[in-house]
């Protein structure tokens, strides 16, 4: 089992995105809330990275980050170099309620994406990108049916078709399969990592499912519990690709993995019980 203590720089290659001695901090009511403190992270181009932890842990908060949708209260988040400031079309977000305009078809969902943020794309040019990405994902023939006829699935699947067609650098990911079946979980799963292995964005996935986590990352950044929470580890996942359930899971060391990532979130950092 390889860890990586929290400050750690990525194990191999330069920085593709970093937090540098990132905090935030929230006025409320009651006076300053601390959500995140300390948090140094860096990521390679290229990097399937899960981060895992208990609710109110500031997952949410560092994706946002990255996102642009919330500045940090101290430090800084960059991409190449360069601090990220607002949202851009570089850094896509897919969230677990698909997000989807629901009065458009799932072509014009997807479409509609690509011309805000290729607008130097010519006509025929935009259709190869959106007919080539729904069929990525198994709904080309679908593409004139809207939002409300399609299973949750297939709607998140539009959703990842939409945020992949506009080339981001990064892709964000916020427990998108949290609310499907497992069977649908899983078949997404195989598939963004087809889609990944294709494209190769860098990509920040929040989960609360170390099984999922073990599947698709290269390290599981595991968060302590919140107020001031920080990284408490960094997980290295030592499974080649592509990979398999089954494959990972005959592995020993998938149950060593799992272990020592419960043994933090339940034992090390419980959630108190009031």
């Amino acid at each position: 089992m390889t860890t990586a203590p929290a400050a750690s720089p990525a194990s191999t290659g330069q920085a593709f995105l970093e937090f540098r001695d990132v905090g935030q901090v929230f006025q409320t009511r009651r006076g300053p809330f601390e959500a995140l403190r300390a948090i140094n992270l860096q990521v390679r181009q290229g990097e399937f990275l899960c981060v895992i932890g208990h609710s109110g842990c500031g997952k949410s908060t560092l994706l946002n980050m990255v996102s642009g949708f919330l500045q940090p209260s101290s430090g800084t988040v960059t991409l190449e170099g360069t601090p990220i400031e607002r949202p851009g079309p570089d850094r896509m977000v897919v969230f677990q309620n698909y997000s989807l305009l629901p009065w458009l078809t799932v072509w014009q969902n997807v479409e509609m994406a690509v011309k805000a943020a290729r607008p130097e794309l010519a006509d025929s040019s935009r259709r190869e990108v959106v007919s080539h990405h729904l069929e990525m994902v198994g709904l080309l023939e679908a593409r004139a049916k809207r939002p409300g006829q399609l299973s949750g699935g297939m709607r998140q699947r539009v959703a990842i078709a939409r945020a992949l067609a506009v080339s981001p650098a990064v892709l964000v990911l916020d427990e998108p399969f949290g609310a499907l079946d497992a069977i649908t979980k899983e078949e997404l799963q195989e598939e963004l990592l087809a889609i990944w292995r294709e494209q190769k964005p860098t990509v920040l996935m929040i989960t609360h499912d170390i099984d999922e986590a073990l599947f698709l990352a290269d390290r599981i950044v595991m968060m302590t519990n919140g107020p001031s929470a920080t990284i408490g580890e960094i997980l290295d996942v030592p499974f080649g690709r592509p990979r398999s359930y089954e494959a990972i899971q005959d592995d020993p060391r998938y149950g060593q993995l799992r272990n020592h990532a419960l043994d933090f979130l339940y034992r090390r950092f419980a959630h108190d019980v009031d």
